[in-house]
């Protein structure tokens, strides 16, 4: 046997000789396994970034309940109820801002609640979150600016938004930042 040889195999016939595990495989197969030359990524969840965006669909949830204005007795509900009733001029309206917020939020829940699944990374649903994230943000600053970024004509269900808004924002740009992660 020479040095090149692998164990096992005789002479230039390359015929087994018994020292073979398997003996109905094909001498000509390798039987080592392949390695990866690069570290491969851990599945972990996107802990912070998804309890962030549970928070965000949790608040929207809370503004349903309470009112949005102060001086007028209309809840966030009373008012997706109105953007529902009139989806054709939601945008004449200004209601199409009570359904991207409190919709919005919705959906950043179950991006929230899908972050916390293992995968090698979490930017897809962290940029589909970003995308989401900016719809309420702009949900928020539009009747914002109209009130002439007044804050006093504003009740806790619009402050509720807001907390959509920036928790919405943060937790998407933390699924976007946190990379893939290697063993040590």
């Amino acid at each position: 046997m020479t040095e090149r040889e692998p164990v096992g195999y005789s002479g230039s016939t390359g015929a087994p000789t018994g020292a073979s595990a398997d003996p109905s495989q094909d001498p000509g197969e390798h039987t080592a396994p392949r390695y990866a030359d690069r570290p491969i990524a851990l599945r972990r969840p996107e802990s912070l970034g998804g309890l962030l965006l549970i928070l965000a669909g949790i608040a929207a949830g809370l503004s349903l309940l309470m009112d949005w204005l102060t001086g007028n007795d209309i809840s966030g509900w009373g008012l997706v109820r109105a953007g529902f009733d009139d989806l054709g001029t939601i945008f004449d309206e200004g209601l199409w801002q009570p359904l991207a917020i409190v919709l919005g939020g919705g959906v950043l829940f179950l991006l929230g609640v899908l972050m916390w699944l293992p995968m090698r990374s979490h930017r897809f649903f962290g940029l589909l979150a970003l995308l989401v994230s900016l719809a309420v943000t702009a949900g928020v600053l539009v009747p914002f600016e109209d009130a002439d970024w007044d804050l006093g004509s504003f009740g806790p269900g619009f402050y509720c938004a807001i907390a959509v808004a920036v928790l919405g924002l943060l937790g998407s740009i933390k699924a976007l930042v946190s990379g893939k992660r290697y063993p040590r």
